[in-house]
């Protein structure tokens, strides 16, 4: 009953069984690569780097993808491993060496993951090869044994993860794209129909919309995991974060179209019928992100968008009037056609294709132009900040890292190794996951150290310790990592006192020494992770989303005076809004990673960043359509939209100090109905001509859809 009970509590924590298929396949490489060297060639250099270098690559290394991919990856990264463990052989002759080489190496790792989110998974591991390479003895000589035995591992791990049980192939972030694409794309032709049948499908109509909210709402990065999430500095992963976000907009716009249904049906809407276009679009642009599948064609979008162009101006309500009501829905309807263009260019670019349509967005997919390694560093540069939440993490490590060998090496410890193992264990983004991890690893050390000691004063002869090792290897990696941290770190003692006394037996001074390292590693973490930027990516997160707030506020006030002559066009501002996004997403992503204090207040991140992400896109669609200085001379308009952009900037602003200091935001502005705003102005309508009244509603429902986004924040209560 007991083990039934355990194999139940095991399979619930493992749904559909992906812990245990990769713990069987580290298992049977691990031993075979263990075994071939150890007592077939009789070496211990190469059972050990063979064996390490299979415990590095297939327990400490998380790659993204399928099990191809995630092979491939393994075999590119080679090279790289090869000259770790060199520069590692060659640097352990001194203390101070190995531990600068560590300082550059444990920082170059770790930062590295900044321009590639797959690199993340592999930092753990490459610092595990340099690591394990930078300990005496200094044996220059045994190079070719230790590259040879670290790449036979590898080698055999990448064939098993794609020959042996394969992992199912997990949902891409494409995949959640092309599936909410859909869906938004059946919303807008609801949206179509309510605005030419209002009293028509309302039941259908409000299925298909919360259906659209639900796939929609993954596609926040936070939502992902970090090896999922398009963060690298590619042009198509930035084609993608940019195409979501716009895919965001597209829903918000189309949401808003359908509640400004007019009350008696249109048959001859030109909204109508461009929303019938753009639903066609957006579907054949989220199809376009799978395989095999051609890029979306934009021709048949920019005909629909012309002919709407052509009969916006015209629609008037009487003699003299403009019909505002009609300017405010076909305005409506060309905001969300220019946000389903960004979605279909940035679906071509995510393709591979070229970004055709994207003249129009001259500064948004600008770095489509643009090589892979300039795109690199650009996000390198970004990120050489104070406030930059990676820095800080790959500094910290480093350091750490750095003073684990320096310590190792003064103490002269015979199993030094362990001590940066247990540092890179333990040592988390904030102190307080540092703290979280101390309990579980020293807890576990102990309960591992107090069966390794019996073990070795129990039994002595070497040949028991080589049959249990696939047993030990499968509970370290498999039972261990179901259960818990604390059974994994009592597993994993378990386990290096079995390989060791099988390399080089000590008796019980093993386990012993085990502990001692341990808990050195765990003190040097946990004083690393207090003293060097404790709070985390959450205070990073407050500071970078606090500037891009303010200068997405500014960005807002300096568009609106340029579209009233009174100023040039805000390239700099959109520019500083762009920099700061990129800080910002990597913070977001970190900060979700992290343990977070319960009594903390909790910032709606989704919404308030999203209140930021409509600026830069919207901000070039308004003056593509609506040039500098199109509304000069009309002051009455410049003092209604003067009044609406500073409300807006001190929104931003109140909403800046809230997800910096704590302090309550305050009143966010209340979205106008167009016609209302529009109204205003009334008694000047008949000296102005009809395009400038189109200008007026294309800026003021721009702003509106702005205030949108910021009464979708309700910060909870204390």
């Amino acid at each position: 009953m007991l083990a039934t009970s355990l194999l139940g509590r095991l399979r619930r924590r493992d749904p559909g069984d992906a812990v245990l298929r990769r713990a069987v396949r580290l298992t049977l490489v691990a031993s075979v690569v263990f075994y071939a060297c150890r007592y077939g060639a009789g070496s211990q250099v190469l059972a050990t780097y063979g064996l390490f270098g299979t415990i590095a690559a297939g327990s400490f290394a998380q790659l993204p993808g399928p099990a191809p991919q995630r092979a491939r990856i393994l075999v590119t990264a080679l090279p790289a491993v090869w000259a770790l463990i060199a520069a590692g052989t060659l640097l352990a002759w001194s203390t101070w060496a190995a531990a600068g080489g560590m300082l550059v190496i444990g920082f170059v790792v770790s930062f590295a993951g900044v321009g590639n989110p797959r690199l993340v998974g592999l930092a753990s591991a490459f610092q595990l090869f340099y690591i394990l390479a930078s300990f005496p003895p200094y044996q220059p000589d045994t190079l070719p044994q230790r590259l040879g035995g670290v790449t036979l591992a590898v080698v055999l791990l990448a064939a098993a993860e794609v020959l042996l049980w394969p992992d199912p192939v997990p949902v891409t972030f494409r995949q959640l794209l092309t599936r909410a694409a859909d869906a938004v794309g059946g919303f807008l032709d609801d949206a179509a129909d309510a605005l030419t049948d209002p009293r028509a499908g309302h039941g259908g109509r409000d299925s298909r919309r919360a259906q659209a909210y639900d796939l929609v709402a993954p596609l926040g990065l936070g939502r992902n995991p970090p090896e999922r999430a398009p963060t690298a500095a590619g042009a198509q992963d930035r084609a993608l974060r940019i195409s979501a976000a716009a895919l965001r907009e597209v829903l918000a716009e189309a949401d808003r179209l359908a509640g400004d249904a007019p009350p008696e049906p249109i048959p001859d809407l030109a909204a109508a019928r461009l929303l019938r276009a753009c639903a066609d679009t957006t579907r054949a642009a989220g199809r376009s992100l799978s395989p095999g599948v051609p890029p979306v064609d934009l021709g048949s979008l920019d005909a629909a968008i012309r002919t709407a162009e052509a009969a916006y101006p015209a629609g008037r309500g009487g003699a003299d009037a403009p019909d505002v009501p009609r300017m405010c829905r076909d305005a409506t309807a060309l905001a969300l056609a220019d946000q389903v263009r960004v979605f279909a260019v940035g679906a071509r670019v995510a393709a591979g294709a070229r970004p055709a349509g994207g003249a129009a967005y001259p500064r948004l997919f600008g770095y489509a132009r643009h090589s892979p390694w300039t795109l690199y560093w650009w996000q390198f540069r970004s990120h050489l900040a104070p406030r930059s939440a990676h820095l800080h993490s790959a500094l910290r490590l480093a350091v750490a890292l750095s003073v684990a060998r320096v310590a190792a090496g003064v103490l002269q410890l015979n199993h030094g190794f362990w001590v940066l193992l247990a540092t890179l264990t333990v040592l988390r983004t904030s102190a307080a996951d540092t703290r979280t991890a101390l309990r579980p690893a020293v807890l576990g050390t102990i309960a591992g150290v107090v069966v390794s000691g019996l073990l070795v004063l129990l039994i002595q002869e070497p040949i028991v310790y080589a049959v249990v090792l696939p047993v030990t290897l499968l509970l370290a990696f498999g039972v261990g990592r179901l259960l818990g941290p604390v059974w994994q770190q009592a597993l994993f003692t378990l386990l290096l006192t079995v390989v060791f006394s099988q390399l080089s037996p000590e008796g019980w001074r093993l386990a012993e020494a085990r502990l001692v390292d341990v808990g050195l590693g765990a003190v040097i973490g946990v004083l690393a992770g207090v003293a060097m930027w404790p709070r985390g990516a959450s205070h990073d997160l407050r500071h970078n989303a606090a500037r891009y707030l303010t200068a997405s506020g500014d960005a807002v006030a300096q568009t609106v005076e340029a579209v009233l002559g009174d100023a040039p066009p805000p390239e700099d501002d959109l520019d500083r809004v762009r920099r700061r996004m990129v800080l910002v997403d990597s913070s977001y992503c970190q900060y979700h990673s992290e343990r977070h204090d319960p009594r903390r207040r909790r910032v709606d991140w989704d919404a308030a960043l999203g209140a930021g992400q409509h600026v830069v896109p919207g901000a070039e669609s308004l003056l593509r359509r609506n040039p500098p200085g199109c509304l000069a001379g009309w002051p009455a308009a410049a003092v209604l939209l003067r009044d609406a952009a500073g409300q807006l900037r001190s929104a931003y602003d109140d909403l800046a100090g809230e997800v910096a200091h704590g302090r309550a935001s305050g009143p966010v502005p209340a979205p106008a109905d167009c016609v209302d705003e529009v109204d205003r102005v009334r008694p000047l309508l008949g000296t102005v001509d009809t395009a400038a009244v189109r200008h007026l509603v294309e800026v003021d429902r721009w702003l509106a859809g702005l205030a949108d986004s910021l009464n979708r924040i309700h910060p909870p209560p204390r």
